[in-house]
């Protein structure tokens, strides 16, 4: 049977509303009329035609797996293999938890499709079309796919349960629930997977995800480590990676990064390798260098819009602007996420731009209504959103809504907090920018926003700690908040000399005044003995403090030893007082 991949013509996105205006054309995966089959539970199957389709699964998976197989004359034995196609790549991507290059992901789509439409009871093919559908969704960000992945996982769940063997249907909902921001439930899929095969490795990443969302990072630590046990490459080295990172682990992260980058084989896998290393370089505040990682994976993969975000990034923080603004128009091109969007306006406005970046504003509202309309959970973006450039008190109520769910993250504990801080309640903003802070590694955004909050509460001595570790950590770590934070710390002023006056000794009392005459001055003691200054106060750097105003002084400081065969100098002599 003929199972050559077919090549989808490339048509519009599904779903496309005039509305969304905000998300220009890009290269897609077939148009998606209505799926060809309903969605509907599928008619019983005899016993022959289930074996058969059977057998056709397993020949046809073994070919999809390993590649095109293609005859060889024996008289050509050097003869080069041939390459394999852009389905059979996408599977062995995903087979080996890489990431599939975008034309292979199309193609991978299109195929499936089609088999389905002939074959609508091959559970494993819904699976793997439900779980490309997700990944096109977070890849492009359009999350008009996820709704066709939650169809088509939920088809093959009803051919096969998951209590029957079908855990590839389990994983893609978890992975489902992670991309529209559930983890709750992502949480759910992804433990039921591994009570029931904890050899499972696809769920481990999935886990790992949820739990971080979650802001349970001892479990996400586990996950990570569960899947390097089970699948060791380059995915569990760049998850590795991360891990790390979030620990606040910059050495142990930049390290596992760099030989996962040594590693990559495929050049999607090698240009998420090189985009992670700029991200690492740009939170060490080296931005030179991560627009050298960054422009690596873009040669490697033009397709790669992250890398174009976060060059664009970089290169704003070393004055390059316009190179800045054209990364970032290219990246949202490719992929219009709202975190772009976002972006991208806070550089607009830090250049003085004011209607470009409402513009901006604009099309970021306009993309998170949309995302919400189609099941996305974007509360944190748009709270860290109106908390800066909206209604704080909006973003308040956001936020604590996201944390009453268990979120419980870095970033939104951060974005709470920061929220707080900026409706006028500074008192309940420390705790959550504390918290921040504390959990989220080293990121200099959370510790500019801990700053801020102690400099509200007038507690300057942290508050200038912290506003220094901001700008240590990443000097040029936003266009907007790099620049406060700095004239904030401007305000703020030095520390008093000698360190903060509680840690000072208290100076000693005033003695009582005495009615005694002090004794004559004997040779040494006088005001012209050696070592007096004027007025008797002058001091050695090792001396004892100054006679107070009786002149009553503290234990003399004893000499120290002359070495034999040495004259010794004569030291500086006790006021008469101290006798």
């Amino acid at each position: 049977m003929d199972v050559t991949p077919q090549q989808p013509p490339t048509a519009p996105r599904p779903d496309r509303s005039p509305e969304t205006d905000c998300a220009p054309p890009y290269e897609s995966p077939p148009h998606l009329p209505p799926d060809p089959v309903s969605l509907t539970e599928p008619p019983p199957a005899s016993l022959r035609t289930a074996l058969r389709r059977a057998a056709f699964g397993v020949v046809a998976g073994a070919v999809l797996v390993t590649g095109a197989v293609v005859a060889v004359p024996d008289d050509d034995q050097d003869a080069a293999p041939p390459l394999p196609g852009a389905v059979s790549r996408a599977m062995s991507a995903t087979a080996a938890g890489s990431p599939a290059s975008l034309s292979d992901l199309t193609a991978l789509i299109g195929d499936r499709r089609k088999w389905v439409g002939t074959h609508p009871s091959d559970a494993r093919s819904w699976a793997v079309l439900g779980s490309a559908y997700v990944e096109w969704g977070q890849r492009v960000s359009d999350a008009a796919y996820y709704t066709r992945a939650e169809q088509a996982l939920k088809r093959s769940l009803d051919v096969q349960p998951g209590e029957r063997g079908n855990a590839a249907a389990w994983v893609g909902l978890a992975s489902l629930a992670n991309a529209r921001h559930d983890f709750v439930t992502a949480k759910k899929w992804g433990e039921t997977v591994r009570s029931r095969q904890p050899g499972q490795w696809t769920v481990y990443p999935e886990l790992a995800d949820a739990y971080n969302g979650l802001g349970d990072s001892a479990s996400a630590a586990k996950a990570v480590e569960k899947f390097a046990e089970l699948r060791a490459g380059v995915p569990s080295l760049g998850l590795t990676a991360q891990m790390y990172r979030d620990r606040g682990w910059r050495e142990d992260a930049l390290a596992t990064a760099q030989d996962a980058a040594n590693r990559a084989r495929t050049p999607a896998e090698k240009a998420a390798c090189l985009s992670r290393l700029g991200e690492l370089a740009w939170e060490r505040g080296e931005p030179q260098e991560a627009v050298a990682q960054y422009g690596a994976a873009l040669r490697t993969d033009p397709a790669h819009h992250p890398a174009l975000a976060g060059r664009a990034r970089a290169l704003a923080a070393l004055g390059r602007t316009d190179e800045a603004q054209r990364d970032y128009q290219a990246a949202l091109k490719k992929s219009p996420r709202p975190a772009y969007l976002l972006e991208l306006g806070e550089l607009y406005e830090s250049l003085g731009l004011d209607g470009d970046s409402a513009d901006q504003y604009t099309k970021l509202r306009k993309a998170l209504a949309l995302s919400k309309a189609r099941g996305v959970d974007d509360s944190l973006l748009l709270g860290r959103f109106e908390a800066a450039h909206g209604d704080a008190d909006a973003a308040v109520e956001l936020l604590r809504a996201e944390w009453g769910r268990g979120h419980h993250s870095a970033a939104v504990a951060d974005a709470l907090g920061w929220a707080l801080h900026r409706s006028g309640d500074p008192d309940a903003a420390l705790e959550y920018a504390q918290r921040a802070v504390d959990s989220g590694g080293r990121n200099a955004a959370y510790e500019f926003h801990l700053g801020m909050v102690q400099r509200a509460l007038q507690d300057f001595g942290p508050a200038r700690r912290h506003l220094e570790e901001a700008l240590r950590t990443n000097p040029r770590f936003s266009p907007l908040d790099a620049p406060r934070a700095q004239e904030a710390l401007d305000t703020l002023g030095q520390p008093p000399a000698g360190g903060p006056q509680d840690m000072r000794p208290a100076a000693p009392p005033a003695p009582e005044p005495s009615q005694e005459a002090p004794p004559a001055a004997g040779p040494e003691t006088g005001p012209g003995a050696p070592g007096a200054g004027a007025g008797e106060a002058a001091q050695g750097p090792g001396a004892a403090p100054a006679a107070g105003p009786t002149g009553r002084q503290a234990e003399a400081v004893p000499p120290k030893a002359v070495p034999a065969g040495a004259t010794a100098k004569p030291s500086a002599a006790p006021s008469p007082a101290g006798r």
